[in-house]
């Protein structure tokens, strides 16, 4: 850049810049930009997968499971042999997601058969086990 000497009208030197090369390598840079852009600009076709934002609501299935007084097993209210259950219980615990399993026991039923039937699920890796209770009941 050049400065340039001028005087103003009270005689005194006034010192500007001049902006021609400035603007010269502005326009320079500009004109290399607009070649090279198009050049530089190599697309690669992608067949991405496709994703929705909506979350998906996957809830497991549910199991009723009831043991009655006189410690007979009912299985979503169907009534089921204590080897049966066996073989119900591994089959479920290979479901994704596990089914989550709600035992309904009744308040005279022995605890021994409660303990049997969560150890087995314990066993095969079935980790959600609700107790339902009704209402009111003591």
């Amino acid at each position: 850049m050049s400065f340039s000497s001028q005087f103003d009208d009270e005689g005194e030197v006034m010192s500007e810049i001049n902006m021609t090369p400035l603007v010269d390598v502005m326009l320079v840079l500009l004109i290399i930009f607009i070649i090279t852009v198009p050049v530089i600009n190599h697309a690669v076709k992608l067949d991405l997968p496709k994703a929705s934002s909506q979350q998906e609501d996957v809830r497991p299935d549910k199991i009723n499971l009831s043991i009655k007084a006189d410690g007979s097993l009912s299985w979503n209210g169907e009534s089921v042999a204590a080897d049966d259950l066996q073989s119900r219980l591994e089959s479920a615990a290979t479901r994704q997601p596990q089914p989550e399993l709600h035992l309904q026991v009744d308040k005279r039923a022995e605890y021994d058969h409660v303990a049997q039937l969560l150890s087995s699920a314990s066993r095969l890796g079935l980790g959600k086990i609700a107790f339902v209770t009704e209402p009111g009941a003591r």
